[in-house]
């Protein structure tokens, strides 16, 4: 009876244990990065809000700003939605269609396929920013603060939980 209670006992560990890591790995925190040439340092959630929406067109020293996103469907972006757009994936991704019509040169919004790609591109579009999982940052590109707090400090707004 007793090895009969060890394999129940190490298959309920196992489950709960894959849940843990199920729930870990949908909390990411994302940071919200440029391009160097921006000459920006830190941006309000409410500026965040309005440049991800695509209502921000310039940065103060005259630059169009590119967005560049992670699909909308996609699981890192379930935060974000909630967080930045308080909308449905479905909602935002007509969102992005409506900003870009008629912008076929200069798009507003630009998805791209991954975190690699999307520091590439913020990389190499002067104007650009976008929201990345943390742990994808490089030295290419630069951090901004959102409200005056910085990836994985205590009270940052993009914190996956």
């Amino acid at each position: 009876m007793e090895w009969g209670k060890a394999v129940l006992f190490r298959h309920a560990f196992a489950v709960w244990l894959m849940a843990a890591m199920i729930t870990a790995a949908q909390a990411k925190d994302m940071a919200l990065v440029s391009n160097k040439s921006n000459g920006v340092t830190d941006v309000s959630m409410s500026e965040l809000v309005k440049i991800c929406k695509g209502q921000t067109n310039h940065w103060p020293k005259g630059k169009p700003v590119t967005l560049f996103s992670l699909n909308p469907a996609s699981s890192e972006m379930k935060m974000v939605l909630e967080k930045v757009y308080g909308m449905s994936s479905d909602d935002v991704s007509a969102l992005i269609t409506n900003r870009n019509h008629g912008r076929a040169n200069h798009p507003t919004i630009v998805v791209v396929n991954s975190n690699k790609d999307l520091i590439e591109a913020v990389e190499s579009t002067p104007g650009a920013v976008g929201l990345v999982d943390v742990y994808s940052i490089n030295g290419g590109i630069t951090v901004l603060r959102v409200d005056s707090k910085l990836p994985l400090e205590a009270g940052y707004p993009l914190h996956g939980n």
